[in-house]
C-alpha cells in the first residue's frame, strides 16, 4: 500500500490518507519547543499496516532533524519507543 505521511503544522499533526480515510499522530509544542505526541487515531479499516509507525517514525524523525525532544504521551507512541529503542536519544526526561 502506497501512501504519503505530511506534516500538517496548521492543525500539529502528521497524517497520511488512504481510500478518503485520514489517519494522524498529534502533538502539540512546550515553550522549550518539546514535541508531546498526544494522539495515534487510524481507522478501523487500516489498522494493521504500519501506518501509524509510519507516522510516528515521521514525527522522530521531524524532532530529530529539528534537535528537539518528544515527549510520548499517548499509548502508541509509548509502545512505539519500547520497539525502536534508536529513537531513545529523542525521550524527553
Amino acid at each position: 500500500m502506497n501512501y504519503l505521511v505530511e506534516h500538517n503544522e496548521v492543525k500539529s499533526r502528521f497524517e497520511a490518507i488512504i481510500n478518503n480515510e485520514v489517519s494522524i499522530v498529534n502533538y502539540t509544542q512546550d515553550e522549550n519547543g518539546e514535541i508531546l505526541v498526544t494522539h495515534t487515531r487510524v481507522p478501523r479499516e487500516l489498522e494493521g499496516r504500519g501506518i501509524a509507525a509510519a507516522l510516528t517514525k515521521a514525527v522522530f524523525e521531524y524532532a530529530q532533524k529539528r534537535s528537539v525532544k518528544v515527549r510520548p504521551l499517548c499509548s502508541y507512541t509509548k509502545a512505539y519507543v519500547k520497539r525502536h529503542p534508536e529513537y531513545n536519544h529523542l525521550i524527553a526526561s
